[in-house]
């Protein structure tokens, strides 16, 4: 019968699991207007600061494509959306404090720096 892994081993094999992968987001937003912008400048800094050459970043305008945001289930914008790798994630807001989005994306632990 195999070991049991701790949180911890799980923690550690899915960070570097997240290393390899590519990262498909989608980022709502509302027109072009300066929380949009704010919105869509932390989510290139976020993504170039730590997924450097593994993610492609989809910029939606919900104004533009009604369609795709309810597709996707966006209530509200701004909203980055994390569709692969699984699980599917929603993150709202302008993504000024990208310390929640590193950690539930396991790009960085919890009191710690960058993985």
């Amino acid at each position: 019968m195999p070991d049991k892994k701790t949180a911890t081993e799980l923690f550690e094999e899915a960070a570097t699991k997240s290393e390899s992968e590519k990262f498909i987001l989608s980022l709502f937003v509302a027109g072009m207007t300066p929380r949009s912008l704010r919105a869509i400048e932390n989510a290139r800094q976020l993504c170039e600061t730590y997924l450097k050459d593994r993610y492609e970043l989809e910029i939606i305008d919900i104004y533009q494509q009604p369609g795709l945001a309810k597709d996707a289930q966006v209530i509200a914008a701004p909203t980055l959306v994390k569709n692969l790798p699984p699980p599917l994630q929603r993150f709202i807001g302008d993504l000024s404090d990208p310390e929640p989005i590193l950690i539930r994306l396991a790009l960085k632990k919890e009191g710690k720096g960058a993985s």
